[in-house]
């Protein structure tokens, strides 16, 4: 078991930038205390979560909705997790209807420019801040990337959301060191997050995203907690090409991208393995337009699973975008909503198999609020080990890609990366 220490404050418990409808969908965290990491890093922690919760749940989620990071009619609206937090709701996933299964982590700090700065040049991190500081509200891109006065900051926050998830699962697998078969797994972590971070170069802002979330999270698994090799899956629609050139020449982080090939921003091709020391570490997926639930499985099965039991992480993160939905206006591959709730499934049994359990999701995109809300409930349903809430496979009107040219994506992938 693990000491016990004093719980913060009620004051600190209560979620930066949640209104209160949110607060309310989301339901009130489990009552905490935390346990101190062997090399004291988690003395700097401000959320905090109890033994038992530590040692029983399934799953542990966060939030930063940013709902100052708001641009009216923009499709990354700071309506996105609240619809998220009410389909949570009413599918009775919530810390009070799933005790001991499901945590709200709370309390958590804005991440330090430092460790943003672990994966953007200080000059963009700093220019950043003096943007929203004096020239707010603006666009910095043509995507277009909006910076309100408020943006830097939640951006923060939506990292900082990110890198205390990270440590709430290493925390829960010691936690279990000492329990025996499916109770030793870790939890999984996820993150309801934004702005959006996969886009977000080393030196700048690009597509929606102002940092890289995902990108930060690995780095503090990799300095914090001594998780020397972290395998990033990214399955949002647009390829990762942020997290792509962050690691693009680092044999320590394995980036996977299964995307839509041709879709937003261009990059991303089959032929991009990653540079120098980090050949091999990058493997791209370029999906068919119209590519769906079958395709989705395949690249799992036949390149992310492979891949990852050749590399063996000691940490898997996900970066979780929803926009590959059928429903998704911005891009044209045909996920479904079950789609997400295999794939979730699939991803913690192999982080199970290679990592002791510890892997964390972290929202990218998804930008149709109906099919956003019920990926992401669905994904809850397959971390907690609840069946589909999908009603029907039957969708009028849609037609996946030729299986014909799925398979020459697969083939090539496996090829290229030696995975056949």
């Amino acid at each position: 078991s693990l000491p016990r220490t004093a719980s913060l404050s009620t004051a600190s418990l209560v979620s930066r930038g949640h209104n209160r409808r949110a607060g309310r969908r989301a339901g009130r965290a489990t009552p905490v205390t935390r346990a101190a990491s062997d090399d004291e890093q988690s003395s700097s922690l401000t959320w905090t979560l109890d033994p038992t919760t530590l040692e029983t749940s399934r799953l542990i989620y966060a939030t930063a909705p940013a709902l100052d990071h708001a641009r009216d009619g923009h499709p990354e609206s700071n309506a996105r997790v609240p619809a998220i937090l009410d389909a949570l709701l009413d599918a009775n996933l919530t810390p009070e209807a799933r005790p001991g299964e499901l945590a709200l982590l709370n309390g958590f700090k804005p991440a330090s420019a430092e460790a943003v700065m672990s994966v953007h040049t200080k000059n963009y991190v700093r220019g950043l801040d003096m943007l929203a500081k004096t020239r707010a509200p603006l666009d910095i891109d043509a995507s277009p990337t909006y910076l309100t006065t408020a943006s830097y900051k939640e951006a923060l926050n939506g990292v900082g959301a990110a890198l205390a998830l990270v440590d709430a699962v290493v925390l829960a697998a010691r936690a279990r060191e000492a329990l025996s078969g499916a109770a030793k797994l870790a939890p999984a972590g996820f993150g309801l997050c934004r702005p959006p971070g996969h886009h977000a170069l080393p030196r700048g802002a690009m597509g929606f995203c102002l940092f890289g979330t995902a990108a930060a999270a690995a780095r503090h698994a990799q300095t914090k907690h001594s998780l020397g090799k972290v395998m990033i899956f990214d399955f949002d629609v647009h390829h990762g090409n942020g997290t792509n050139d962050i690691f693009r020449d680092d044999p320590s982080v394995l980036f996977i991208s299964a995307h839509e090939d041709g879709s937003f921003p261009g990059t991303g091709k089959a032929t991009d393995v990653g540079d120098g020391d980090g050949v091999g570490a990058t493997i791209n997926v370029p999906l068919p337009p119209g590519s769906g639930d079958a395709a989705a499985l395949a690249v799992f099965d036949e390149v992310v699973a492979p891949a990852a039991a050749r590399f063996q992480p000691d940490i898997v993160l996900v970066s979780a975008g929803y926009d590959a939905h059928w429903r998704d206006p911005l891009a044209g591959l045909h996920y479904r909503t079950g789609t997400y709730h295999r794939l979730c499934a699939r991803l913690k049994a192999l982080a199970d198999d290679l990592c002791g359990g510890k892997i964390v999701f972290l929202l990218e995109g998804g930008y149709d609020l109906l099919g956003l809300s019920e990926g992401v409930t669905d994904s809850f349903r397959a971390l907690l080990g609840d069946a589909s809430g999908e009603k029907s496979d039957a969708i009028d009107g849609l037609v996946d890609a030729d299986d014909a040219k799925v398979r020459k994506v697969l083939r090539e992938a496996t090829t290229t990366h030696q995975l056949a």
